[in-house]
């Protein structure tokens, strides 16, 4: 059982060493400004979330006045 644990555990560090992270793009840039790709992809993926809710929410409100018109309106 250890054994594939450990197994386990270096194929996933050899799978991410293969990854591209955004924040070695460039190593002359320090602080904050190394991760702004990181930062504006998360900005981009909250404001996605945020803008679906929404829509979400006004489609539900405006079907719950819907279904609620009907029952009044057909009893």
């Amino acid at each position: 059982m250890f054994r594939k644990l450990s197994l386990f555990i270096s194929n996933i560090k050899s799978e991410l060493k293969k990854c591209s992270w955004p924040w070695e793009s460039d190593s002359k840039v320090k602080g904050f400004k190394k991760y702004r790709e990181l930062c504006n992809s998360t900005m981009v993926v909250l404001v996605a979330m945020i803008l679906l809710g929404a829509y979400v929410a006004f489609f539900d409100f405006v079907m719950a006045r819907v279904v609620t018109w009907a029952i009044e309106y057909l009893s």
